[in-house]
C-alpha cells in the first residue's frame, strides 16, 4: 500500500481537491456540521482508495502535532481530548466491522494469527450480595476525562440485589438452545420474539454447527460440544464451553435470563458492583482488553470468579447488557454546538452496556462508562451476567 511521508504536512493539488470533499464524506452524523453521505450507504463506497485516506490522515496528524506543540491549543484542548477518546472507540469498532466482514466469508479468514487460549476449568457460578439503599453513580467532576453521558453524578435508590460473579458462558447458553429457548415465546419480549421470527434467529452470531455426516468443507474437523464452532478474529475454532457467550442481542440476553429464573442487572446495580470490584483489582492489569492480544473473551479464572464475595470479568472480555434504557441522567445538558450531538441525540430506543470487551483499548473503560446499542444488534462483542433480587 502506498504510504505518505508522515512528516509531510502538505497536500498535492489532487489530494487537496479530494480533501475538500472529505468533510462531506467523513461527517458521520453531525447535523450542525452540514450535509453528509447517507449512513446506510457507507458500505457501498469503494473510493477513495486507502492510500488517499492514509495520506490525508498523515496530513491531519501533522497539522494537529503542530497545533499541540505550539500555544494554539487553547479552547480546542477539550475537543482534541474528546477526539482522541473517540478514536479509541473507532479502534474497537473497526475490529468488530472487520470481524463481521470476515465472518460473512465462507472461507472464514483469520485477521490475526494467535493460538486460542483453549478451554479452561469452568469457574463456578455464584452470586455476590449487595446492599440496597442510596448510592451514587455517574462520573465525578474531578478533571479526569469522561464522556458527557456519564454525568452528572447523582443518587439512586436500590433494593438489595445479587449479581453473578461472572458472565454467562457458551456452555450455559447452549443449554438454553437445547431446551428450545429460541422456539418458546414465553421467554421473549414481544419485540424480541418478532425479531427472532422475522430473522430466523436460532443461535448467537458467529456460531456454526457441523451436523453429523455433514461435509466439513473449509472447516476444521474439530468442533466443540454438540458440533458447534465459533468464528473469531483468529479464525474459526471449536466452541469453548467455559468462555463467556458473546455476540448476542439484548433480546437474547433477556430471554436467557427469564429462562434461567433470573434477570439482567440495571446499569445502576452494575456500576455499584463495579465500584466495589475496583477496590480489589485494577482493570488496567487484571482484564482481558485489547492489550492482552487474545482478540476474544476467555474463561473466568476459578480463583477470582468462583466465590460468593469476588466478582470476575467486570471489565474486558464482553460488553454486558443491562436492563436499563439509554437515557439522560437527571440534570444532563448536552454541550452547545455540533459536539452536543455526540451522545445526547441518541438517548432513545437503545439499551446500556457496561464494562468493555476483549477489543476495547486499555485505559478506555471505567465503572461509569456507558455504551449503548439497539436491542436487536449483536455484531458488537456483547454478552451478559445474571442478577436477582437480594
Amino acid at each position: 500500500m502506498a504510504r505518505a511521508k508522515e512528516s509531510d504536512a502538505s497536500l498535492t493539488r489532487d489530494e487537496a481537491a479530494l480533501a475538500a470533499r472529505f468533510g462531506y464524506l467523513f461527517n458521520s452524523y453531525y447535523e450542525a456540521v452540514g450535509p453528509r453521505h447517507a449512513r446506510a450507504r457507507r458500505g457501498d463506497l469503494s473510493r477513495p482508495p486507502v492510500a488517499d485516506i492514509v495520506a490525508y490522515r498523515h496530513h491531519v496528524d501533522s497539522a494537529m502535532r503542530r497545533l499541540m506543540a505550539g500555544n494554539g491549543c487553547g479552547r480546542a484542548a477539550p475537543l482534541i481530548e474528546l477526539g482522541l477518546h473517540h478514536e479509541q472507540q473507532h479502534q474497537e469498532l473497526l475490529l468488530m466491522d472487520i470481524k463481521h466482514v470476515f465472518g460473512s466469508n465462507p472461507l472464514a479468514p483469520a485477521y490475526a494469527d494467535v493460538a486460542p487460549a483453549g478451554p479452561a476449568p469452568a469457574a463456578r457460578l455464584a452470586f455476590a450480595d449487595f446492599a440496597g439503599g442510596l448510592h451514587e453513580i455517574g462520573a465525578a467532576e474531578d478533571g479526569t476525562f469522561v464522556f458527557d453521558n456519564e454525568t452528572p453524578r447523582h443518587a439512586v435508590l436500590l433494593t438489595d440485589f445479587r449479581l453473578a460473579t461472572r458472565p454467562v458462558t457458551n456452555g450455559e447458553y447452549l443449554e438454553f438452545i437445547r431446551d428450545g429457548g429460541y422456539s418458546q415465546p414465553a421467554h421473549w419480549l414481544a419485540d424480541g420474539w418478532a425479531w427472532v421470527q422475522a430473522n430466523d434467529i436460532t443461535q448467537p452470531l458467529y456460531w456454526r454447527r457441523e451436523e453429523p455426516g455433514q461435509p466439513a468443507g473449509v472447516w476444521s474437523s474439530q468442533s466443540g460440544p454438540g458440533g458447534w464452532r465459533e468464528f473469531t478474529l483468529t479464525g474459526e475454532r471449536p466452541l469453548d464451553p467455559t468462555a463467556p457467550v458473546c455476540h448476542v442481542s439484548y433480546y437474547e440476553a433477556d430471554a436467557y435470563a427469564r429462562w434461567s429464573g433470573h434477570r439482567l442487572p440495571s446499569e445502576a446495580e452494575w456500576e455499584v458492583a463495579a465500584i466495589a470490584d475496583l477496590a480489589e483489582r485494577d482493570p488496567e492489569t487484571d482484564a482481558n482488553l485489547l492489550g492482552s492480544g487474545l482478540w476474544h473473551p476467555v474463561a473466568a479464572a476459578p480463583s477470582t470468579a468462583g466465590s460468593s464475595s469476588r466478582l470476575g470479568q467486570m471489565f474486558g472480555d464482553v460488553w454486558e447488557w443491562t436492563a436499563s434504557p439509554y437515557s439522560a441522567y437527571p440534570g444532563y445538558r448536552p454541550s452547545a454546538g455540533a459536539v452536543g450531538e455526540y451522545n445526547g441525540k441518541f438517548m432513545i430506543n437503545q439499551m446500556v452496556l457496561r464494562g468493555g470487551c476483549a477489543l476495547t483499548p486499555p485505559g478506555h473503560v471505567r465503572a461509569s462508562y456507558r455504551n449503548f446499542f439497539y436491542p436487536h444488534q449483536r455484531w458488537q462483542m456483547a454478552g451478559f451476567r445474571l442478577a436477582c433480587d437480594g
